[in-house]
């Protein structure tokens, strides 16, 4: 054909025609995203990749001495060893323990948590709870306070406080070691440890603390020694 703009003419004619024309209507429905491979119900895996692991070492003992009045290591080294515990000798007698490395015996530092190292820590946030509770008894404003800054009732019969006076002040407690409240904990953890004040005070024996300030103590205990404190 010679003529340029007659072809030109059914070219685009032909074009149009194949733009517009429908598909072919099927009767077969889409397969289901179930059965294509890879689309199926996957179990989520949610097994732990990694064993539960301490922090660095300066780490916890940071914590322990903002938690204690924001005291320099041997400040509070000296407060524990006078809190009549017997529970901390000295920094250097655990360095090792905890994880520092130790020039004296050329020991380098501690690469892995193990069970040692937990119940070194766990000796010396003891030893800190018991050192708290003597400082803080000592001082009537509770606003001077750094862990007890709340009243404990010591002129009430320690089996007379109820489940709702307990949970206010243990709030203040966790909210201190771990840093958000009681209430949001995973399990009912005011009423658990409601339960371990009350053994403490009911199978109090002599000591230099009332049976109140022992089932306090325990709390402390419970609440510096608690994996959520120590392990992530």
């Amino acid at each position: 054909m010679r003529n340029p703009a007659l072809l030109s003419a059914l070219l685009a004619s032909a074009l149009l025609a194949a733009c517009t024309q429908r598909p072919a209507a099927t009767s077969q429905a889409p397969e289901p995203s179930s059965v294509l491979q890879g689309h199926g119900d996957t179990p989520v895996d949610t097994a732990p990749k990694e064993d539960p692991r301490l922090l660095p070492a300066e780490t916890y003992v940071r914590s322990h001495l903002v938690i204690f009045g924001r005291l320099a290591p041997i400040e509070a080294q000296r407060a524990l060893q006078q809190s009549g515990s017997g529970l901390f000798d000295a920094w250097t007698d655990y360095l090792g323990a905890l994880g520092f490395p130790d020039n004296r015996a050329d020991q380098q530092r501690g690469t892995q948590t193990n069970t040692l190292m937990i119940a070194a820590f766990e000796r010396v946030g003891i030893a800190l709870c018991d050192a708290a509770l003597v400082r803080d008894l000592k001082q009537t404003d509770l606003t001077k306070r750094t862990v007890f800054d709340f009243d404990l009732l010591a002129d009430a019969a320690p089996s007379s406080l109820s489940r709702d006076q307990f949970a206010q002040r243990f709030d203040r407690l966790h909210r201190l070691f771990l840093s958000y409240p009681a209430a949001m904990a995973p399990t009912d953890r005011i009423s658990r440890f409601f339960q371990l004040y009350q053994k403490t005070v009911n199978a109090h024996a002599k000591s230099s603390f009332t049976p109140n300030e022992a089932g306090w103590a325990a709390v402390c205990y419970g609440l510096i020694r608690h994996p959520e404190f120590h392990l992530y």
